[in-house]
């Protein structure tokens, strides 16, 4: 990269335009888009450069910030051709992104054509598969025989977004089947469409969430899937590259909320300050009142923390145990749902998993606490005569709180998702916030019933 920069640098000193762009339309588009990121004060003229079609493929991979700075320094003829030549769905996603003002302005630079196509799919709900999906397919009859298929895919397969799959449809457009390319390769130019037709159809709904597109492509092998209204009639198609950056933009906006953060719309280093602090400043917030009441909490205890002061030893070894197993179990379960391996359905399998393992671990941490404290008193006297009734009450509540840790922490996801919510908000900070008051409440408790009428 740093070899191609180099180059990239002499040749823009150079202001040899003919060089540059036959230099860049030998790069791959990786290449070019890697360059774009070293160069960005240089990347509208990068795309002014390249002949369209190698444009249109560099823009369309580019992140939205970036394709944004781009399209604000085109000439006005480069624009025109690169929105009109971008494929319907990588257009309306950029459209999807835009201010108003400015997709009205672009629309006005698209054909007649394109121009309705691009409102029709702007029509769909924001985060629905008809968003996504690209009118441009191959579709034939079941009717036709293999030799017109081919004379149809000659005919129109340049225009249309993957060849890899054939779509079956009837005189009203309801779709059949779909059918794979190789299936017709390797048959008689007279084989009819019905015979390979196997039934097997697999659709998306133009109104279907895209995590739920997601969710269809991991299970089934496919590069590209049919979109259907509520008649079946076939209205497009998803390819798989564009689940991809749908799939990958949904997993940095579930890491950022799990982090306790407002999902970013932007890179991080591209994101203005004040509305990264914005949109962190909220949780931090909200948070930070949560952990007010641990303060709550201990003076409702405060007698007895001063009758025993070796409890308080132990509060940052308490809360702490019992805050990570909740973070532990709310992160894993998260990621399970999100995968689909988890549903809400799924509720007592996962308490009963919870249990389980809340009360092993605990189990562990509890046996881990009460040796050091026995290791400790072999040599000195900081727990007093009673090491042994301090130590097991930092052992039960140990077990006592990393269970509720991991129970609040796997229980929380599954039933805000319940509600409707977006189970990454039940964040790792915001459970082990939780896990925090509520663990004090325990080791405390705990502690009176041990130790009344010997300590207390």
């Amino acid at each position: 990269m740093e070899e191609m920069v180099e180059q990239v640098e002499l040749l823009l000193e150079k202001q040899d335009d003919t060089q540059l762009q036959e230099y860049l339309n030998n790069l791959n588009i990786s290449d070019v888009e890697e360059l774009i990121g070293e160069l960005p004060e240089h990347g509208p003229k990068f795309i002014e450069t390249l002949s369209l079609n190698r444009a249109v493929n560099v823009f369309r991979i580019l992140e939205f910030p970036v394709q944004e700075r781009i399209i604000k320094k085109l000439s006005g003829q480069k624009l025109e051709d690169l929105i009109n030549e971008l494929p319907p769905d990588d257009r309306t996603s950029l459209f999807s992104e835009l201010h108003g003002d400015a997709v009205q302005k672009l629309i006005q630079k698209l054909s007649r054509e394109n121009r309705e196509e691009a409102l029709k799919l702007l029509g769909y709900e924001e985060e629905s598969v008809g968003r996504l999906m690209t009118p441009d397919y191959i579709a034939v009859k079941r009717t036709w025989d293999v030799s017109r298929v081919l004379s149809h895919i000659r005919r129109y397969g340049k225009n249309s977004e993957t060849i890899d799959v054939i779509y079956v449809i009837d005189e009203h457009g309801v779709l059949l089947d779909d059918i794979r390319i190789r299936e017709i390769l390797l048959v008689k130019p007279e084989t009819k469409v019905s015979e390979l037709m196997d039934g097997r159809l697999i659709s998306l709904s133009a109104s279907d969430p895209q995590e739920e597109a997601i969710n269809v492509f991991r299970m089934n092998n496919r590069t590209a899937l049919p979109v259907v209204d509520n008649n079946d009639v076939l209205l497009g198609i998803v390819t798989v590259d564009d689940i991809l950056w749908i799939a990958n933009e949904e997993y940095t906006e579930d890491i950022q909320k799990i982090g306790g953060t407002e999902a970013l719309d932007e890179p991080y280093l591209d994101i203005n300050l004040f509305k990264l602090i914005k949109k962190r400043v909220g949780w931090l917030i909200i948070l930070f009142l949560g952990e007010m009441l641990t303060a709550t909490a201990m003076g409702y205890f405060g007698d007895e923390i001063s009758k025993v002061v070796v409890l308080a030893y132990f509060i940052p070894l308490i809360i702490s145990s019992g805050g990570n197993s909740g973070s532990q179990a709310s992160t894993l379960i998260i990621q399970a749902m999100a995968l689909g391996e988890v549903t809400v359905a799924d509720w007592w399998r996962v308490m009963r998993r919870e249990i389980l393992s809340g009360l092993m671990l605990g189990v562990c941490l509890g046996l881990i606490g009460f040796l050091r404290i026995a290791a400790w008193s072999m040599f000195s006297n900081i727990y007093g005569p009673h090491w042994m009734l301090v130590g097991f009450t930092v052992g039960a509540s140990l077990i006592g709180i990393v269970l509720w840790g991991s129970l609040s922490g796997s229980m929380l996801p599954l039933l805000l998702k319940k509600l409707g919510a977006d189970p990454a908000t039940s964040s790792a900070p915001f459970v082990a916030t939780l896990v925090d008051v509520t663990g004090l409440i325990i080791y405390f408790t705990i502690a009176v019933i041990f130790m009344r009428g010997i300590l207390l």
